[in-house]
């Protein structure tokens, strides 16, 4: 599988992420077949969080024979130095790992989040202190909202940025594209998530795939593919998938055709046409 830079990071990352949500609350064998699977696929950039329930234990065991072939990120959601640091020395242990290639703020979502973040004694001191120790080696955050991510890219220059590029709140709102091109600016390498939602669940729907907070595109190969390439239209080095080995495969299957035949006029016009009809259930509040 190809690979491409991720910012400035010097990490050459295929362009589908494994997302260790993908095994969680599976068995320890089935997440060694997955995880196997993905390595021979050619994915070489996984990524897990300590929130996702057993996936960071379960994937130790499964990538610890490829460790040394691939990047591994994780994430803190705690904001203080003293559990950021707690956390991020678990996860190393968990992982059977001496480092993180890529190592985030886990959902930054109140500018509460980003005060305490880089508040003396705020968990910034944990990730600066880990980067100098060589624990990790990348800085980086996700954010669910783009007035956030902006202020968060104001406070430091991070190495890289998981964000969602979906394409109904980007082509109704124009949703995601400053971040997109504050990424470019910087130099970031951007990770692009949600691009294979469709919508919010809706109140009374069966959550068919429920590890995915929102509903994931099913049924519908061309706008799942048109979707996939808006995200690496908008400078995603990769894609991150939901959380479910059906849309995974999905992506492994497809990325070729999405780098080889880019977003074009017929692809916005589907993506325009489906935006329209998903705009009053977004996904996102900003």
């Amino acid at each position: 599988m190809r690979t491409f830079k991720l910012g400035r990071t010097g990490l050459e990352v295929t362009p589908v992420v494994y997302g260790a949500i993908i095994h969680m609350n599976e068995t320890q064998e089935a997440a060694n077949a997955l995880v196997a699977t993905a390595v021979d696929r050619g994915i070489n950039y996984f990524d897990v969080a300590p929130s996702y329930q057993d996936a960071e234990v379960l994937l130790g065991p499964a990538l610890e024979p490829y460790r040394s072939k691939v990047h591994l990120a994780c994430k803190t959601g705690e904001r203080t130095a003293e559990g950021s640091r707690r956390e991020l020395l678990t996860s190393l242990k968990n992982l059977r790992t001496d480092h993180f290639d890529v190592y985030q703020f886990h959902a930054l979502t109140t500018e509460q989040d980003l005060e305490t973040v880089f508040a003396p004694g705020g968990a910034m001191e944990t990730f600066l202190w880990a980067k100098k120790e060589g624990l990790i080696r990348n800085i980086g955050f996700s954010a669910h909202s783009e007035k956030i991510a902006l202020q968060a890219m104001d406070l430091y220059d991070f190495d890289t940025v998981l964000f969602p590029m979906y394409w109904a709140m980007g082509l109704n709102t124009g949703w995601g594209d400053q971040v997109a091109e504050r990424v470019r600016q910087s130099g970031a390498g951007l990770l692009a998530m949600k691009t294979l939602i469709l919508r919010s669940w809706l109140p009374d729907e069966e959550k068919t795939y429920p590890k995915s907070w929102c509903k994931p595109i099913a049924g519908n190969d061309r706008l799942a593919i048109a979707a996939m390439k808006y995200g690496l239209a908008k400078g995603a080095a990769t894609l991150v998938p939901p959380g479910n080995s059906e849309h995974f495969q999905f992506m492994l299957d497809h990325i070729d055709e999405c780098l080889d035949h880019p977003l074009n006029d017929n692809d916005l016009d589907l993506l325009r046409e489906q935006a329209q009809k998903v705009k009053d259930y977004p996904i996102f509040q900003e």
